[in-house]
Protein backbone atom coordinates (compact mmCIF):
# COMPACT_ATOMS: atom_id res chain seq x y z
CA UNK A 1 0.00 0.00 0.00
CA UNK A 2 1.20 3.50 -0.82
CA UNK A 3 2.65 5.07 2.39
CA UNK A 4 0.74 8.34 1.79
CA UNK A 5 -2.55 6.48 1.48
CA UNK A 6 -1.72 4.45 4.60
CA UNK A 7 -0.95 7.68 6.50
CA UNK A 8 -4.30 9.18 5.47
CA UNK A 9 -6.16 6.01 6.50
CA UNK A 10 -4.41 5.78 9.89
CA UNK A 11 -5.05 9.50 10.51
CA UNK A 12 -8.74 8.96 9.69
CA UNK A 13 -8.77 5.99 12.06
CA UNK A 14 -7.47 8.21 14.86
CA UNK A 15 -9.80 11.08 13.90
CA UNK A 16 -12.90 8.84 14.02
CA UNK A 17 -12.09 7.58 17.52
CA UNK A 18 -11.20 11.04 18.87
CA UNK A 19 -14.38 12.49 17.34
CA UNK A 20 -16.47 9.87 19.18
CA UNK A 21 -14.54 10.58 22.42
CA UNK A 22 -15.19 14.31 22.15
CA UNK A 23 -18.87 14.15 21.17
CA UNK A 24 -21.85 14.68 23.43
CA UNK A 25 -24.36 14.49 20.53
CA UNK A 26 -25.44 11.14 19.07
CA UNK A 27 -25.03 12.22 15.43
CA UNK A 28 -21.44 13.36 15.98
CA UNK A 29 -20.62 10.11 17.81
CA UNK A 30 -22.19 8.10 14.97
CA UNK A 31 -20.14 10.08 12.45
CA UNK A 32 -16.94 9.24 14.34
CA UNK A 33 -17.80 5.53 14.34
CA UNK A 34 -18.49 5.65 10.58
CA UNK A 35 -15.18 7.40 9.80
CA UNK A 36 -13.46 4.77 11.95
CA UNK A 37 -15.10 1.87 10.08
CA UNK A 38 -14.49 3.32 6.61
CA UNK A 39 -10.82 4.01 7.42
CA UNK A 40 -9.98 0.46 8.52
CA UNK A 41 -11.70 -1.32 5.61
CA UNK A 42 -8.95 -0.60 2.99
CA UNK A 43 -6.30 -1.54 5.60
CA UNK A 44 -8.03 -4.90 6.14
CA UNK A 45 -8.42 -5.59 2.40
CA UNK A 46 -4.86 -4.64 1.39
CA UNK A 47 -3.74 -8.30 1.19
CA UNK A 48 -5.84 -8.94 -1.98
CA UNK A 49 -6.55 -12.45 -0.72
CA UNK A 50 -10.05 -14.02 -0.88
CA UNK A 51 -10.01 -14.62 2.91
CA UNK A 52 -9.09 -10.99 3.59
CA UNK A 53 -11.80 -9.69 1.25
CA UNK A 54 -14.36 -12.03 2.88
CA UNK A 55 -13.32 -10.87 6.37
CA UNK A 56 -13.52 -7.22 5.27
CA UNK A 57 -17.02 -7.73 3.83
CA UNK A 58 -18.22 -9.43 7.04
CA UNK A 59 -16.72 -6.64 9.14
CA UNK A 60 -18.32 -3.93 7.00
CA UNK A 61 -21.77 -5.54 7.16
CA UNK A 62 -21.72 -6.03 10.96
CA UNK A 63 -20.38 -2.52 11.64
CA UNK A 64 -22.91 -0.97 9.25
CA UNK A 65 -25.73 -2.88 10.99
CA UNK A 66 -24.51 -1.72 14.41
CA UNK A 67 -24.21 1.90 13.19
CA UNK A 68 -27.76 1.77 11.78
CA UNK A 69 -29.01 0.44 15.14
CA UNK A 70 -27.24 3.27 16.98
CA UNK A 71 -28.85 5.80 14.63
CA UNK A 72 -32.24 4.13 15.17
CA UNK A 73 -31.82 4.19 18.98
CA UNK A 74 -30.80 7.86 19.06
CA UNK A 75 -33.59 8.89 16.67
CA UNK A 76 -36.14 6.92 18.74
CA UNK A 77 -34.92 8.64 21.90
CA UNK A 78 -35.11 12.07 20.22
CA UNK A 79 -38.63 11.31 19.03
CA UNK A 80 -39.92 9.99 22.39
CA UNK A 81 -37.97 12.16 24.83
CA UNK A 82 -36.81 15.10 22.71
CA UNK A 83 -33.10 14.76 23.54
CA UNK A 84 -30.09 14.11 21.25
CA UNK A 85 -27.50 14.19 24.06
CA UNK A 86 -25.68 10.91 24.76
CA UNK A 87 -26.19 11.34 28.53
CA UNK A 88 -29.93 11.87 28.06
CA UNK A 89 -30.64 8.43 26.58
CA UNK A 90 -33.52 7.50 28.88
CA UNK A 91 -36.26 5.58 27.05
CA UNK A 92 -36.00 1.77 27.69
CA UNK A 93 -36.37 0.91 23.97
CA UNK A 94 -33.62 3.36 22.99
CA UNK A 95 -31.22 2.28 25.77
CA UNK A 96 -31.60 -1.45 25.05
CA UNK A 97 -31.20 -0.96 21.28
CA UNK A 98 -28.12 1.24 21.77
CA UNK A 99 -26.58 -1.29 24.17
CA UNK A 100 -27.10 -4.19 21.75
CA UNK A 101 -25.69 -2.10 18.89
CA UNK A 102 -22.56 -1.32 20.91
CA UNK A 103 -22.30 -5.00 21.88
CA UNK A 104 -22.39 -5.86 18.16
CA UNK A 105 -19.70 -3.24 17.46
CA UNK A 106 -17.44 -4.71 20.17
CA UNK A 107 -18.19 -8.38 19.51
CA UNK A 108 -19.82 -9.27 22.84
CA UNK A 109 -21.77 -12.54 23.11
CA UNK A 110 -24.40 -13.37 21.85
CA UNK A 111 -23.57 -11.11 18.85
CA UNK A 112 -19.92 -12.20 18.67
CA UNK A 113 -19.99 -14.58 15.69
CA UNK A 114 -18.31 -12.15 13.26
CA UNK A 115 -15.20 -11.51 15.39
CA UNK A 116 -13.32 -14.87 15.15
CA UNK A 117 -14.08 -15.13 11.40
CA UNK A 118 -12.93 -11.58 10.68
CA UNK A 119 -9.74 -11.86 12.75
CA UNK A 120 -8.90 -15.19 11.09
CA UNK A 121 -9.03 -13.60 7.61
CA UNK A 122 -6.71 -10.63 8.21
CA UNK A 123 -3.00 -10.31 9.02
CA UNK A 124 -1.69 -9.97 12.57
CA UNK A 125 -0.95 -6.21 12.49
CA UNK A 126 -4.46 -5.37 11.29
CA UNK A 127 -5.83 -7.89 13.81
CA UNK A 128 -3.99 -5.98 16.54
CA UNK A 129 -5.65 -2.69 15.48
CA UNK A 130 -9.03 -4.42 15.34
CA UNK A 131 -8.61 -5.99 18.81
CA UNK A 132 -7.36 -2.84 20.56
CA UNK A 133 -7.89 0.58 18.92
CA UNK A 134 -11.25 -0.32 17.37
CA UNK A 135 -12.68 -1.16 20.81
CA UNK A 136 -12.05 2.33 22.23
CA UNK A 137 -14.80 4.37 20.53
CA UNK A 138 -17.69 1.92 21.25
CA UNK A 139 -16.42 1.56 24.84
CA UNK A 140 -16.45 5.35 25.32
CA UNK A 141 -20.12 5.38 24.29
CA UNK A 142 -20.93 2.32 26.40
CA UNK A 143 -19.47 3.92 29.54
CA UNK A 144 -21.60 7.04 28.97
CA UNK A 145 -24.78 5.04 28.32
CA UNK A 146 -24.26 2.44 31.10
CA UNK A 147 -25.95 4.30 34.02
CA UNK A 148 -29.33 4.26 32.24
CA UNK A 149 -29.21 0.59 31.20
CA UNK A 150 -30.83 -2.27 33.10
CA UNK A 151 -28.07 -3.84 35.23
CA UNK A 152 -29.33 -7.39 34.67
CA UNK A 153 -28.84 -6.92 30.88
CA UNK A 154 -25.22 -5.85 31.43
CA UNK A 155 -24.52 -8.75 33.84
CA UNK A 156 -26.10 -11.24 31.40
CA UNK A 157 -24.02 -9.89 28.48
CA UNK A 158 -20.86 -9.98 30.63
CA UNK A 159 -21.32 -13.52 31.95
CA UNK A 160 -22.36 -14.85 28.53
CA UNK A 161 -19.27 -13.28 26.93
CA UNK A 162 -16.88 -14.72 29.53
CA UNK A 163 -18.43 -18.19 29.07
CA UNK A 164 -18.52 -18.04 25.25
CA UNK A 165 -14.98 -16.62 25.15
CA UNK A 166 -13.70 -19.50 27.28
CA UNK A 167 -15.77 -22.21 25.64
CA UNK A 168 -15.18 -21.13 22.03
CA UNK A 169 -11.40 -21.04 22.30
CA UNK A 170 -11.05 -24.62 23.58
CA UNK A 171 -11.24 -26.38 20.22
CA UNK A 172 -9.23 -23.91 18.10
CA UNK A 173 -5.84 -24.46 16.45
CA UNK A 174 -5.62 -21.07 14.71
CA UNK A 175 -3.96 -18.48 16.94
CA UNK A 176 -5.95 -15.53 15.58
CA UNK A 177 -9.24 -17.26 16.42
CA UNK A 178 -7.93 -18.07 19.92
CA UNK A 179 -7.05 -14.39 20.42
CA UNK A 180 -10.53 -13.42 19.15
CA UNK A 181 -12.21 -15.64 21.77
CA UNK A 182 -9.78 -14.26 24.36
CA UNK A 183 -10.96 -10.76 23.36
CA UNK A 184 -14.63 -11.77 23.81
CA UNK A 185 -13.90 -13.17 27.30
CA UNK A 186 -11.99 -10.04 28.40
CA UNK A 187 -14.73 -7.75 27.11
CA UNK A 188 -17.20 -9.81 29.14
CA UNK A 189 -15.23 -9.04 32.32
CA UNK A 190 -15.26 -5.33 31.49
CA UNK A 191 -19.02 -5.20 30.82
CA UNK A 192 -19.74 -7.19 33.99
CA UNK A 193 -18.38 -4.41 36.21
CA UNK A 194 -19.31 -1.46 33.94
CA UNK A 195 -22.24 -0.16 36.00
CA UNK A 196 -20.71 -0.69 39.45
CA UNK A 197 -17.16 0.63 38.87
CA UNK A 198 -16.48 2.29 35.48
CA UNK A 199 -12.91 3.08 36.59
CA UNK A 200 -12.27 -0.69 36.95
CA UNK A 201 -13.60 -1.19 33.42
CA UNK A 202 -11.10 1.36 32.12
CA UNK A 203 -8.27 -0.32 34.06
CA UNK A 204 -9.26 -3.71 32.60
CA UNK A 205 -9.41 -2.22 29.09
CA UNK A 206 -5.95 -0.67 29.48
CA UNK A 207 -4.39 -3.91 30.71
CA UNK A 208 -6.23 -5.92 28.03
CA UNK A 209 -4.78 -3.61 25.33
CA UNK A 210 -1.26 -3.98 26.77
CA UNK A 211 -1.43 -7.80 27.01
CA UNK A 212 -3.10 -8.28 23.62
CA UNK A 213 -0.57 -5.97 21.94
CA UNK A 214 2.22 -8.00 23.48
CA UNK A 215 0.68 -11.31 22.30
CA UNK A 216 0.05 -10.08 18.73
CA UNK A 217 3.52 -8.51 18.38
CA UNK A 218 5.20 -11.67 19.72
CA UNK A 219 3.27 -13.85 17.24
CA UNK A 220 4.15 -11.44 14.41
CA UNK A 221 7.85 -11.53 15.34
CA UNK A 222 7.73 -15.34 15.43
CA UNK A 223 5.64 -15.44 12.23
CA UNK A 224 3.27 -17.92 13.92
CA UNK A 225 -0.36 -18.37 12.87
CA UNK A 226 -1.18 -21.89 14.15
CA UNK A 227 -0.32 -23.96 17.23
CA UNK A 228 1.96 -26.14 15.05
CA UNK A 229 4.13 -23.21 13.94
CA UNK A 230 4.10 -21.91 17.52
CA UNK A 231 5.64 -25.22 18.61
CA UNK A 232 8.75 -24.51 16.47
CA UNK A 233 9.14 -20.90 17.60
CA UNK A 234 11.59 -21.79 20.40
CA UNK A 235 14.21 -22.53 17.71
CA UNK A 236 13.88 -19.00 16.33
CA UNK A 237 14.10 -17.00 19.57
CA UNK A 238 14.21 -18.97 22.85
CA UNK A 239 13.98 -15.85 25.05
CA UNK A 240 10.97 -14.54 23.14
CA UNK A 241 9.29 -17.96 23.36
CA UNK A 242 9.73 -17.96 27.15
CA UNK A 243 8.35 -14.43 27.46
CA UNK A 244 5.41 -15.19 25.15
CA UNK A 245 4.36 -18.09 27.41
CA UNK A 246 4.35 -15.66 30.36
CA UNK A 247 2.31 -13.11 28.37
CA UNK A 248 -0.25 -15.82 27.55
CA UNK A 249 -0.47 -16.78 31.22
CA UNK A 250 -0.92 -13.08 32.05
CA UNK A 251 -3.84 -12.99 29.58
CA UNK A 252 -5.25 -15.96 31.48
CA UNK A 253 -5.05 -13.96 34.72
CA UNK A 254 -2.47 -15.93 36.71
CA UNK A 255 -0.65 -14.26 39.61
CA UNK A 256 2.01 -12.79 39.92
CA UNK A 257 1.48 -11.35 36.41
CA UNK A 258 -0.32 -8.12 35.42
CA UNK A 259 -3.44 -9.90 34.11
CA UNK A 260 -4.36 -11.02 37.63
CA UNK A 261 -4.92 -7.43 38.82
CA UNK A 262 -8.19 -6.57 36.96
CA UNK A 263 -9.73 -10.01 37.61
CA UNK A 264 -8.92 -9.78 41.32
CA UNK A 265 -10.34 -6.26 41.67
CA UNK A 266 -13.46 -7.10 39.60
CA UNK A 267 -14.24 -10.22 41.67
CA UNK A 268 -13.75 -8.18 44.85
CA UNK A 269 -16.10 -5.44 43.60
CA UNK A 270 -18.77 -7.93 42.48
CA UNK A 271 -18.71 -9.54 45.95
CA UNK A 272 -19.02 -6.10 47.57
CA UNK A 273 -22.06 -5.36 45.38
CA UNK A 274 -23.80 -8.51 46.67
CA UNK A 275 -23.32 -10.59 43.50
CA UNK A 276 -21.37 -13.65 44.71
CA UNK A 277 -23.01 -15.95 42.13
CA UNK A 278 -21.94 -13.72 39.22
CA UNK A 279 -18.42 -13.54 40.67
CA UNK A 280 -18.26 -17.34 40.99
CA UNK A 281 -19.51 -17.88 37.42
CA UNK A 282 -16.99 -15.35 36.06
CA UNK A 283 -14.15 -17.03 37.98
CA UNK A 284 -15.20 -20.46 36.65
CA UNK A 285 -15.35 -19.06 33.09
CA UNK A 286 -11.82 -17.69 33.55
CA UNK A 287 -10.66 -21.29 34.12
CA UNK A 288 -11.94 -22.21 30.64
CA UNK A 289 -9.88 -19.39 29.13
CA UNK A 290 -6.88 -20.40 31.20
CA UNK A 291 -7.05 -23.93 29.76
CA UNK A 292 -6.46 -22.82 26.18
CA UNK A 293 -3.71 -20.41 27.21
CA UNK A 294 -2.03 -23.30 29.03
CA UNK A 295 -2.47 -25.40 25.88
CA UNK A 296 -0.55 -22.77 23.90
CA UNK A 297 2.14 -22.60 26.59
CA UNK A 298 2.45 -26.40 26.56
CA UNK A 299 2.84 -26.45 22.77
CA UNK A 300 5.37 -23.63 22.92
CA UNK A 301 7.56 -24.54 25.86
CA UNK A 302 7.08 -28.21 26.72
CA UNK A 303 7.01 -29.99 23.36
CA UNK A 304 9.51 -30.58 20.57
CA UNK A 305 7.67 -30.78 17.27
CA UNK A 306 8.36 -34.21 15.67
CA UNK A 307 8.83 -33.17 12.03
CA UNK A 308 9.91 -30.16 10.04
CA UNK A 309 7.17 -27.80 8.97
CA UNK A 310 6.78 -26.18 5.59
CA UNK A 311 7.25 -22.80 7.23
CA UNK A 312 9.80 -20.08 6.54
CA UNK A 313 13.21 -21.15 7.88
CA UNK A 314 12.21 -21.98 11.47
CA UNK A 315 15.81 -21.70 12.76
CA UNK A 316 16.30 -18.06 11.69
CA UNK A 317 14.66 -14.88 12.90
CA UNK A 318 14.20 -11.97 10.54
CA UNK A 319 14.95 -8.86 12.63
CA UNK A 320 13.27 -6.39 10.34
CA UNK A 321 10.49 -5.93 12.93
CA UNK A 322 10.58 -3.15 15.47
CA UNK A 323 11.33 -4.89 18.77
CA UNK A 324 11.08 -1.81 21.03
CA UNK A 325 7.23 -1.73 21.15
CA UNK A 326 7.23 -5.49 21.83
CA UNK A 327 9.74 -5.06 24.68
CA UNK A 328 7.76 -2.22 26.30
CA UNK A 329 4.34 -3.91 26.18
CA UNK A 330 5.80 -7.25 27.31
CA UNK A 331 7.40 -5.65 30.39
CA UNK A 332 4.07 -3.95 31.20
CA UNK A 333 2.10 -7.17 30.58
CA UNK A 334 4.24 -9.05 33.08
CA UNK A 335 5.18 -6.67 35.87
CA UNK A 336 2.31 -4.35 36.86
CA UNK A 337 0.81 -6.46 39.69
CA UNK A 338 2.97 -4.85 42.45
CA UNK A 339 1.32 -1.51 41.55
CA UNK A 340 -2.11 -2.83 42.65
CA UNK A 341 -2.16 -0.89 46.00
CA UNK A 342 -1.38 2.36 44.15
CA UNK A 343 -4.06 1.58 41.53
CA UNK A 344 -6.72 0.82 44.19
CA UNK A 345 -5.80 4.05 45.99
CA UNK A 346 -6.28 5.98 42.75
CA UNK A 347 -9.59 4.22 42.05
CA UNK A 348 -10.97 5.21 45.46
CA UNK A 349 -10.10 8.92 45.03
Amino acid sequence: MNPYVLTILLSSLGLGTVLTFASSHWLLAWMGLEINTLAIIPIMARQHHPRAIEATTKYFLTQATAAAMILFASTTNAWLVGEWEIHQLSHPLATTTAMLALALKLGLAPVHFWLPEVLQGIELTTGLILSTWQKLAPFALMIQVAPTINSSLLITLGLLSTLVGGWGGLNQTQLRKILAYSSIAHLGWMVLILQFAPSLTLLSLLLYIIMTSSAFLALKTNNSLTINTLATSWTKAPALAALTTLVLLSLGGLPPLSGFMPKWLILQELTKQGLPLSATLAAMAALLSLYFYLRLCYAMALTIYPNTLTATAPWRLNFTHLTLPLSIVTILALGLLPLTPAVTAMLTL
